[in-house]
């Protein structure tokens, strides 16, 4: 499982001695990989032949773990009650696209909106959206930038939290779904070729849209950190931010935050989705109970209630049920409305690992300067060599 925040490392020790607990002769060890560091341990542990009975992915990955044969399906083991309670978009980032199987399962979800200090809003006059339905335009969204970056004690225009690295998987997962808003992506779904697609015109246009908000020194440096939009004075004024981001943020700015669909930057919505999710190796020798103990976790009053007071994204219709922050006329009902209107799920392919790192250099690149067209052209490439390389990562290209 991944080293994330401390409060959850200490959630799960806990449900994982409510389990033992409860079965006497099982023991759970966690054994923990830093979130940017995960797939080299993961695949050090494939080299040695040591792969843990339960493994947490982050869900693009999943495809690439199913087609290299790691992972076994879920519907047979875990409980019928989970798997009848999940969401649509808990679904599908568990589900491989070739066999149409469910290979993973988790608590939650995940997605991306745009928060706003309703005092500096109010300020310049913007209109606030009440559905995703009614999401501002590109026109209206850099309209808003550019008056943002003139008023009193506005540093920064917006938070797109570079400081989470120039290397992790927010790039992807966070400026992705605003090239698919724009009507481009970052590899044809069908054909699953990047070259014509990532380095359209289209997708250079956004990722050239995205360099002149960093030309303009509108978005929050990546040496701020990334908490700029709720720190001392609000120097952001707006964060493109996961839903992660209220409970820390709605802590210290109370009733001043507001939440907003992420912008229409082309004719439809695009919104992301997918998060850590629970497998079972295929190399497990105790399928039952890995499933056992994940079915537990997810049931465990205790830890739903942690998972919750973290603003945690609801992937069990009953979660959501126990979310107030999502329900219907919640502060953060618009974050879950995206989930059916405008999500799209990152590349489901075996190739994803060099789809995502390719496109963060290319974002990296365009950010420091560089010609966004040329910069998505070279990902493109990379992306396409690799699939080349790996004769097409059979049965891909042959399900269509």
């Amino acid at each position: 499982m991944h080293q994330g925040d401390p409060g959850f490392v200490a959630a799960y020790g806990k449900v994982a001695e409510r389990f033992e607990a409860a079965n006497p002769d099982v023991d759970i060890q966690f054994i923990y990989a830093p979130h940017d560091a995960y797939n080299e341990k993961f695949s050090a542990a494939v080299m040695a032949k040591q792969l843990p009975d339960v493994m947490e992915l982050d869900a693009p990955f999943l495809a690439n773990y199913v087609w290299s044969g790691y992972l076994q399906p879920l519907k047979p083991l875990i409980d019928k009650d989970l798997l009848d309670d999940m969401t649509e978009s808990n679904i599908a980032q568990g589900t491989y696209p070739i066999d149409k199987d469910l290979y993973a399962i988790g608590l939650t979800d995940s997605s991306v909106v745009l928060y706003g200090n309703k005092k500096y809003l109010e300020a310049i006059g913007a209109r606030i959206p009440k559905s995703v339905d009614d999401a501002w335009t590109r026109e209206e969204f850099e309209g808003y930038l550019e008056k943002l970056s003139k008023l009193d004690g506005v540093k920064w225009p917006i938070d797109t939290f570079r400081g989470y690295g120039i290397k992790t998987e927010w790039i992807t997962y966070a400026y992705g779904p605003i090239l698919q808003s724009a009507g481009c992506d970052l590899i044809d779904r069908k054909g699953w070729k990047s070259e014509g697609t990532l380095d359209s015109d289209a997708c250079a246009d956004a990722l050239a849209m995205m360099q002149k908000w960093v030309k303009n020194g509108w978005v929050v440096p990546q040496s701020a950190g990334t908490n700029q939009f709720f720190a001392e004075g609000n120097p952001a004024a707006l964060a493109l931010g996961g839903h992660w981001v209220y409970a820390e943020a709605a802590a210290t700015m109370k009733d001043n935050i507001v939440v907003l669909p992420l912008p229409k930057f082309g004719t439809k919505g695009a919104s992301p989705n997918g998060t850590w999710i629970w497998a079972i190796t295929k190399t497990s020798k105790h399928p039952d109970i890995a499933a056992k103990f994940i079915s537990f976790m997810l049931k465990d009053k205790e830890y739903r209630a942690y998972v919750a007071s973290q603003s945690g994204y609801p992937g069990l219709k009953s979660f959501a049920a126990e979310s107030p922050l999502y329900a219907p006329g919640g502060p953060m009902a618009i974050a879950f409305e995206q989930a059916s209107k405008t999500a799209i799920a990152r590349p489901p392919h075996p190739a994803y690992p060099t789809i995502t790192s390719a496109f963060m250099q290319a974002v990296d690149e365009a950010f420091n300067g560089g010609d966004p067209k040329e910069a998505l052209t070279s990902a493109a490439r990379k992306i396409d060599q690799d699939i080349e390389d790996n004769d097409g990562y059979p049965p891909f290209g042959d399900e269509q």
